[in-house]
């Protein structure tokens, strides 16, 4: 049955436009122009993807000041090697590019942004009427390891510029509860990449966060009769076999409340806090693991902070069950301190639902703290 879907999936996927750009790696120089890699092309109206570009999503994504985000793969040649646990192994050669944008609130643009249901390409093209890009970060796999190059786009939307020193946007988000929040939109410079995706603390290597089985094995967005894993594997994109649907490693959605609370709090913290908070990861002096499968103190639950100081807001523990006002999880999810928020970086507002779940997840625990 997985052999035929995999033909099926040959057979429908989608080709995109006739005036899709060429892809083209660059081994070591880093090109000025975004458009000069092919991944994608745009003007005013619509965003199209080069030719063999492949949107890809997550189960669960990363919380980025509410920004929607399409993310590709491209390889110049081979394929990426199934892992179960950490990211894929990529070839050199690989892109891996997530472009953020906004929906724009009002006719003309004024930095008003709002946010809302997801909204991607469709055969290779994402319509931008409405929405604004904001950047595109690309991740290089070369011979040296992963690069990371950050894109800022253009005020006419049909080109983005490498600005490896970053940047700061002021922007205004207007919340569906009326709310209108003024708020830096920050784009990491090259070197802040790091504080992310250097996930092993000894080797301080860059690598990928999302492209992670659990991550992707999901309904695919882009194909919907198929898994996302199998559809890689039909398309030459991914070597090697993830048993099944049923018995592979899944994170959950944490939107879909049909879901268990403490499947879709953990998928939640693991994508927004593991690559840092995990037994070998830049925080992992905090004693502090958010990987899913982490129990006890491990978790954060009765766990005293190490060195939070003034980030622990005053609390006594990272999870005290049956009380997120208790927390320093929470306390540090919902404050915009910048000394004493988390993540540290790729936020400056809260994100007000993400610390609904875990306050609820949190609540419902049971046990106590001695």
């Amino acid at each position: 049955m997985r052999k035929l879907a995999a033909l099926l999936v040959l057979l429908l996927a989608a080709c995109g436009g006739d005036e899709a750009p060429p892809p083209t790696f660059h081994g070591d120089n880093n090109p000025q122009r975004l458009s000069d890699w092919g991944m994608m092309a745009a003007d005013q109206d619509a965003l199209q993807l080069g030719d063999g570009v492949t949107p890809y999503d997550l189960a669960t994504p990363l919380f980025t000041d509410y920004a929607l985000k399409l993310r590709t793969v491209w390889m110049a040649e081979g394929a990426a090697t199934y892992d179960p646990e950490d990211a894929f192994d990529f070839p050199v050669g690989t892109v891996l590019t997530k472009t953020f944008f906004y929906p724009v609130k009002g006719d003309e643009w004024t930095g008003a942004v709002s946010y809302g249901d997801e909204h991607t390409v469709k055969d290779g093209v994402m319509t931008l009427d409405g929405y604004r890009l904001m950047e595109t970060r690309i991740l290089v796999r070369r011979d040296a390891g992963w690069a990371a190059l950050p894109y800022i786009w253009n005020d006419d939307q049909t080109d983005a510029v490498l600005k490896r020193t970053g940047a700061v946007m002021p922007l205004t988000l207007h919340r569906p509860d009326g709310r209108a929040e003024d708020f830096a939109y920050v784009v990491p410079n090259a070197n802040q990449c790091a504080a992310c995706h250097a996930t092993n603390a000894i080797t301080k290597a860059l690598q990928p966060i999302g492209p992670k089985a659990r991550h992707l094995n999901k309904r695919s967005t882009f194909s919907p009769a198929f898994n996302q894993l199998d559809y890689w594997i039909a398309a030459g994109l991914l070597t090697g076999d993830f048993t099944d649907d049923a018995t592979a490693k899944q994170s959950a959605d944490w939107t879909d409340g049909s879901l268990p609370l403490a499947a879709r709090a953990r998928a939640y913290l693991d994508i927004n806090c593991s690559h840092c908070h995990n037994p070998g990861g830049a925080a992992d002096t905090s004693g502090l693991d958010l990987e899913p499968d982490a129990t006890g103190p491990a978790m954060g639950h009765c766990k005293s902070p190490i060195a939070a100081g003034s980030g622990s807001g005053g609390r006594p523990f990272d999870i005290v069950p049956g009380h997120p006002e208790q927390s320093i999880t929470v306390f540090r999810m919902e404050t915009t301190d910048p000394g004493a928020m988390m993540p540290e970086l790729g936020r400056s507002t809260a994100h007000d639902e993400g610390v609904a779940l875990v306050a609820q997840w949190i609540a419902e625990m049971e046990g106590a703290c001695g």
